[in-house]
């Protein structure tokens, strides 16, 4: 496929833009680099990176041009940059430019390097903002509907609002898109309390940042654009001192004053709540209550439930070295 030298593409993921949040790898990346190219806002943020080298801008709509320019330049054996904000891998190139490689025929043996270079998300960026939102299971929904269907963007969104995730909305809002964030509010509306914190954070680490907290029921009066991440709590989701925190659970088994040797009657550091699988499992067998009684009251599938009691009970394993998250 390549002739002369082997090129090489690096997938670069800029972080927010801040170089305080530029990973070493990523300006090791940009400084190899004979060709940088990208959205041109993305340009701009390391555009003091970019003295000498060859510098291809393109439009927010142009992802895939995007990627043939750098596989083009690439198969000529130049090193490429193609940057992304945030991650590339978290909406960013990687995906369509590993689709345009695979069209091309392209294989890891081809001849070009391809590279990814991680970088912080919208996601993590804005978090760490606001406190601490994220710390128990969360999600992220794009609510672009430019390459996604409106229904399935919908079904997403309700079945993870039922699911009670904290989630995370990308591309919220823009001059031509302006419904579909009244629609996630409305079917957010339908699982969650109206008071439920949100958080909104514009620009993140960049001149123009700006942070606001709010509330579901209030969500739709917010300042919300193209540069804003929408951060939705869930049942459990506060905000005190200007900080949203989401709760790990630790005050489900331990006095959270006493710490870990706390533990609260009934509970045991290293093993499952007593409301865990095996625990639940236990309880429902024996509560002699239909499946469709209980399904009811756990927010579960009736076949799920009825497939449970079906099954015998198994011993509880020892789960005495398990982990609990990266604390």
């Amino acid at each position: 496929m390549n002739q002369g030298k082997p090129g090489k593409i690096m997938l670069v993921g800029l972080g927010p833009g801040s170089h305080d949040h530029l990973t070493a790898r990523a300006r090791a990346a940009i400084a190899e680099a004979d060709t940088v190219i990208g959205y041109a806002t993305y340009i701009r943020l390391v555009k003091d990176l970019l003295d000498g080298k060859e510098v291809i801008k393109k439009a927010m709509t142009e992802e895939l041009d995007r990627a043939i320019e750098a596989f083009d330049r690439a198969k000529l054996g130049r090193k490429v940059a193609l940057v992304s904000s945030g991650d590339a891998g978290v909406y960013g190139m990687a995906g369509p430019t590993f689709e345009v490689l695979f069209q091309a025929g392209w294989t890891p043996d081809s001849g070009i390097e391809v590279e990814i270079v991680p970088g912080a998300s919208a996601l993590n960026t804005c978090a760490a903002l606001v406190g601490a939102p994220l710390t128990h299971d969360f999600c992220a929904i794009s609510l672009s509907d430019l390459l996604t269907p409106w229904p399935t963007i919908a079904r997403r969104l309700d079945a993870v609002a039922y699911a009670d995730f904290v989630v995370a909305l990308y591309n919220p809002k823009s001059g031509r898109r302006t419904g579909q964030i009244v629609e996630a509010q409305r079917l957010f509306l339908r699982h969650r309390d109206p008071q439920t914190p949100v958080a909104i954070v514009k620009s993140a680490y960049r001149p123009k940042q700006r942070i606001e907290f709010t509330t579901l029921e209030k969500m739709g009066e917010a300042d919300i654009g193209m540069l804003t991440t929408v951060l939705i709590g869930n049942s459990n989701t506060f905000v005190r001192h200007s900080l949203m925190i989401t709760p790990r659970g630790y005050a489900n088994k331990y006095d959270v004053e006493a710490g870990s040797g706390g533990a609260r009657d009934g509970e045991k550091a290293g093993r499952s709540l007593s409301t865990g699988l095996h625990g639940w499992r236990t309880a429902i067998h024996a509560s002699g209550r239909s499946p469709a009684e209980l399904a009811s009251d756990y927010r579960l599938p009736e076949d799920y439930i009825a497939s449970v009691l079906n099954e015998a009970l198994q011993v509880e394993p020892d789960e005495s070295s398990e982990v609990v998250g990266d604390a």
